[in-house]
């Protein structure tokens, strides 16, 4: 079983998608284990804020080291051994030969900031490694979190139930079709390719490689 922890401001924003389809299913079988970890829960009171001022000044607000690394360290203290991961646009570009690497570890702890960042001590303490999703710039780490937790729980055995699920094991196409093989849309007729309905495996495998190839 792979065990992701979450170190999130915003849980709500991605606790549900945790909680149906595939991560639902790989959860209830034992495969995986996402767990969310909320730096509000790691303050003195109600009235310290998780956020702060930048020095040198900018707009928006930093998040504060202390809660940050509280939430991390309970995290850490239930994952001997994780690779810890911290967001940021300029961190290695996250890919399937990463996913698959990943897939191997026994707990992944992603510490994702917010607002204008995090402050960033948190990564040199925790010694986590910069990741990023995409050469993009997203409003949080959220999404990207919950990106590599689907991404890296295909690659846990009995995850997908048949390993031939995964695109990367087989010869697949960005285009597919199911039933019925002539669609009828407001009196035009769609047709499936007619290599798909042949039986004829070799030349199918041709035609979507092709399809790769655009």
């Amino acid at each position: 079983m792979i065990h992701f922890h979450i170190v999130t401001l915003f849980p709500e924003s991605i606790e549900g998608y945790f909680t149906t389809s595939m991560l639902k299913r790989a959860q209830e079988d034992g495969k995986i284990k996402v767990s969310l970890y909320n730096p509000k829960d790691f303050t003195d009171g109600w009235k310290e804020r998780v956020d702060r001022r930048p020095y040198g000044g900018g707009p928006g607000m930093v998040l504060a080291p202390e809660p940050m690394l509280k939430a991390a360290e309970k995290a850490l203290k239930k994952a001997k051994g994780a690779t810890t991961l911290f967001f940021s646009p300029s961190g290695k570009q996250f890919d399937a030969a990463m996913a698959k690497s990943l897939a191997k570890k026994k707990h992944i702890v992603m510490i994702t900031g917010h607002y204008e960042g995090v402050d960033a001590r948190v990564q040199k303490i925790l010694k986590a490694k910069p990741v990023s999703v995409g050469p993009y710039v997203l409003t949080g780490g959220e999404l990207p979190a919950a990106t590599i937790v689907d991404a890296v729980s295909r690659h846990v055995k009995g995850v997908l139930g048949d390993i031939n699920s995964l695109e990367e094991n087989r010869t697949s196409s960005p285009a597919v079709y199911t039933r019925p093989a002539i669609l009828v849309w407001k009196k035009k007729k769609y047709k499936v390719p007619e290599v798909l309905t042949s039986g004829h495996h070799a030349k199918i495998d041709e035609w979507k490689k092709k399809q790769q190839k655009g």
